[in-house]
């Protein structure tokens, strides 16, 4: 299932999935290229992010319980496995730093954030792919109970415009004492929506006070910047390489730094991700065979997205058949390289694809083969 949201509003999709009771992963693009993860199991919602994939969301809503610390003290391969944040907010719940209902709190506020940054938009692209349900379970969300509160949140949230227009908006404070008790945190270095994990009061409620100060000429705000919005066009071209083999990601990175790219590697299909979304490669090398996450099934992901719709991925195996090609193909793989492959194939695959980013020639790096 997929299409436009001028074809169908998010409320009445989050219906169609809830009365289908499907199972399986909803990916919402807007307009400025900004995607969310909606994960249901027979219809109810289990968990939702967005594409940042990193554990700030989590750290923020923890400094709140005065709990931040406790990130550090779980093992990093307990945050590998499955979707990051998702999985450690089970390790901090296995290694007893949060008690059962600390860990269902947490993960219904994430979800009714998303469902407040999701039901607004009016504007993007919508897929629905059928697959397994979110492995374990915490809780869930029946959405049609929440629609109509947060509707009207995002209603009295639309009210405060053109003076606040982003979650992401930071409020500086002219006076501290016009609002002692977010004044620590209103410096102008935190959102609206940090603000309310710091303090562990509702968005709106935050947003509200902020208004009223804006009003009174108390307070300013610095108004929401997509990042890269002011990044000048790159003249070096980026590559993010993915692949569990350690002696693949080092040769690749030396050929291709040697020969003037900034190259990224990674070792997990999950974990890059966020470095995907951070760096914004100008092409990814990925492997097809990874743990969790194949190449077919990250490219797949990628290609639904309007960031990634054109970038190049070409698939790294070490098949040589037929059947492997069309599977590349079908999950929207520009081209693969079979290993091993040498400095020269290397060279001359990322070079075709990305000879319209740098602005200077290759300059080949000592002969070596993966």
């Amino acid at each position: 299932m997929q299409g436009t949201l001028r074809e169908l509003d998010v409320a009445s999709l989050l219906r169609l999935i809830e009365l289908g009771q499907r199972t399986g992963e909803l990916f919402l693009e807007n307009r400025q290229g900004q995607i969310y993860f909606l994960f249901f199991s027979d219809g109810r919602l289990v968990y939702a992010t967005d594409s940042h994939w990193t554990l700030s969301r989590l750290r923020e809503f923890l400094v709140g319980w005065q709990l931040d610390h406790i990130l550090l003290q779980v093992p990093s391969t307990k945050a590998g496995a499955g979707v990051l944040e998702y999985a450690q907010v089970w390790a901090l719940l296995e290694s007893h730093e949060l008690d059962p209902s600390q860990a269902i709190a947490l993960v219904q506020a994430m979800m009714l954030e998303v469902l407040f940054d999701v039901l607004p938009l009016l504007e993007g692209r919508f897929v629905f792919e059928q697959g397994d349900a979110l492995c374990p379970p915490l809780t869930s969300l029946v959405v049609s109970e929440h629609l109509s509160p947060v509707l009207r949140q995002v209603q009295a949230w639309k009210q405060m415009s053109p003076l606040l227009r982003h979650t992401g908006d930071r409020p500086v404070l002219r006076h501290p004492e016009a609002l002692a008790a977010l004044s620590p945190w209103i410096d102008g270095g935190h959102s609206l929506r940090q603000i309310s994990r710091f303090t562990q009061l509702p968005f709106l409620a935050v947003a509200s006070k902020v208004y009223g100060a804006l009003l009174e000429g108390s307070a300013t705000v610095a108004p929401y910047q997509a990042p890269g919005t002011t990044v000048a066009k790159a003249t070096v071209p980026r590559v993010l390489c993915i692949d569990d083999s350690n002696t693949i990601r080092r040769a690749v990175e030396y050929i291709l730094s040697s020969s003037g790219y900034a190259v990224v590697t990674c070792d997990h299909p999950v974990r890059a991700l966020p470095l995907i979304y951070d760096h914004k490669p100008h092409l990814v090398l990925s492997d097809i065979s990874m743990p969790e996450l194949t190449g077919y099934e990250l490219c797949a992901m990628l290609r639904h997205t309007r960031t990634f719709a054109q970038t190049p991925i070409i698939m790294l195996t070490s098949k040589d058949g037929y059947l492997d090609r069309v599977r590349a193909r079908m999950a929207g793989a520009t081209d693969y390289l079979t290993k091993p492959f040498g400095e020269r194939e290397l060279l001359m695959v990322t070079g075709r694809y990305l000879k319209d980013v740098r602005e200077y020639p290759v300059v080949p790096a000592q002969g070596l083969e993966l």
